[in-house]
């Protein structure tokens, strides 16, 4: 049974969250000390968090990127917080997916469903592990790891899912669309800034390793890995 993290200080709509996901099979845990949420996250070990943004002590935003140093879990934000610049910032500080309130709770579900299935469902029962390899650019889809030469740096399953494609479509051009596609469910979901943002992302990672211009932007198209290595 998939375990999921409630962070959210209204105590209403927590309940109502952890009512809901409960009632379709979930096993649901409501934070109640916000100041100890990564300690109720080691303790729960959940493998999804619902986030809000709004929160005592610190914002969503901090208590993501502490989850991340230890986790890459998904973290769905929910938030009042309606803005395009909200939306970035979650993607930037390690953030999955976002959902404005109010919500409809069929669109909370379905997010839930399609983030445990990208993270571990469609891949579950492999019994060989995935990893793509691209002139010594290897990249460990299930570990998120990414290694060149002796160096191995994680990756956020976003990032992943981009450096897989680019990998996969190498040398011809992911297109921004499947990009989008590849990265949620629904590309009207998000907007151009969200992809632009774990495109930079991405290109840090590459540059951490020491490899620069990485990536080639193919103007009105998308992206191409362009091999300096």
């Amino acid at each position: 049974m998939e375990k999921i993290l409630i962070v959210e200080d209204d105590p209403k709509l927590a309940q109502y969250l952890f009512d809901y996901v409960s009632k379709y099979g979930y096993e649901a845990e409501m934070v109640a000390d916000f100041s100890k949420i990564v300690e109720t996250f080691r303790d729960f070990e959940p493998h999804l968090v619902l986030l809000d943004i709004n929160l005592p002590y610190y914002d969503g935003f901090y208590w993501c990127r502490q989850i991340r140093r230890y986790s890459t879990c998904p973290i769905i934000f929910i938030s009042a917080r309606t803005g395009d610049m909200d939306q970035v910032m979650a993607l930037e500080h390690g953030g999955d997916d976002f959902i404005t309130k109010p919500f409809q709770p069929e669109i909370v579900l379905a997010k839930i469903k399609s983030q445990l299935r990208r993270a571990y469902g469609e891949y579950a029962g492999d019994t060989e592990e995935r990893m793509i390899d691209l002139h010594g650019l290897t990249l460990y889809v299930e570990r998120l790891e990414l290694v060149f030469k002796e160096d191995l740096i994680p990756v956020s399953r976003n990032e992943a899912k981009i450096i897989e494609l680019l990998l996969k479509r190498h040398p011809r051009v992911a297109g921004r669309e499947d990009l989008l596609v590849e990265l949620w469910d629904d590309e009207t979901f998000v907007d151009e800034n969200t992809l632009n943002v774990n495109i930079t992302r991405v290109r840090k990672r590459f540059q951490s390793l020491g490899i620069a211009d990485a990536i080639e932007t193919v103007r009105g198209v998308g992206y191409r890995l362009h091999v300096t290595w």
